[in-house]
C-alpha cells in the first residue's frame, strides 16, 4: 500500500458517492481519480487497467457533457431507461473490447492477469459509458464488475484497492436505490 494508492482510494470514493447524488462534481474528482489510478495501475503491471483509465478519462468528459446538457429547466437530471437492444449492443462491445485486449495483452506485454484484467476493463468502459447516459442500469453491471473486481486486487496485493471496490459495490447499490426514484430526480448539485 503506497501513499499515491492511498489518495487514490479516497478521490475514487468520492467521485462513486457523488455519482450516486447525481453532483455534477462527480465528474472532475472522476478525472482525478483515473489520473491517480494509472500510476497505481502502472506499477502494479495492470496495463488494461492503467489503459482503461486513460479511456475512462475521455468517458468523463463525455459524461459531463452529457450530464450539465441533460439537467432539466428546474435544476434536475433526469435518468433514462436502457433499451434491450442497447443492453445487448453494449454487452456484446463490453465482450468484443475483452477478447482483443485480453489477446493483445497476452501476446505484447507482461501482463498481470491479462484476460481478466481486459474483460473487466471492457465491462467497466460499458458500465461508464451507461453511467454517462444516465441509465440506471450501468449500477448493476458495476456491481458484478467490481465484485469481480475485488478478487483480482486480492491476488494483486492491492487491499486497500480491493476494499474500495467493496465500497464500491456498497454506493452502487446506494446508486441504483437512489437513481430508481422513477421520473423524480434530485436537482443537479452545482460545482
Amino acid at each position: 500500500m503506497s501513499p499515491l494508492e492511498i489518495v487514490a482510494v479516497i478521490v475514487s470514493a468520492l467521485a462513486v458517492w457523488t455519482t450516486t447524488r447525481r453532483s455534477l462534481w462527480c465528474w472532475p474528482l472522476g478525472l482525478a481519480s483515473v489520473a491517480l489510478y494509472g500510476v497505481v495501475f502502472l506499477e502494479a503491471k495492470l496495463y488494461s487497467d492503467m489503459v482503461l483509465q486513460a479511456v475512462f478519462g475521455a468517458f468523463l468528459v463525455y459524461g459531463w457533457v452529457c450530464w450539465w446538457r441533460g439537467v432539466r429547466d428546474d435544476g434536475q437530471v433526469v435518468v433514462r431507461p436502457l433499451s434491450v437492444r442497447d443492453a445487448i449492443l453494449g454487452l456484446a462491445a463490453g465482450g468484443a473490447a475483452s477478447v482483443a485486449l485480453g489477446l493483445a495483452m497476452a501476446r505484447w506485454t507482461d501482463a498481470s492477469l491479462p484476460y481478466l484484467d481486459a474483460t473487466l476493463a471492457g465491462f467497466s468502459l460499458v458500465a461508464q459509458y451507461w453511467t454517462a447516459r444516465k441509465h440506471i442500469e450501468n449500477w448493476w453491471l458495476w456491481i458484478a464488475v467490481d465484485v469481480v473486481y475485488v478478487a483480482m486486487y486480492v491476488v494483486k496485493d492491492l487491499y486497500l484497492t480491493a476494499g474500495l471496490y467493496v465500497a464500491f459495490i456498497v454506493l452502487a447499490i446506494l446508486g441504483l436505490r437512489s437513481w430508481r426514484v422513477g421520473t423524480e430526480a434530485p436537482a443537479v448539485q452545482p460545482l
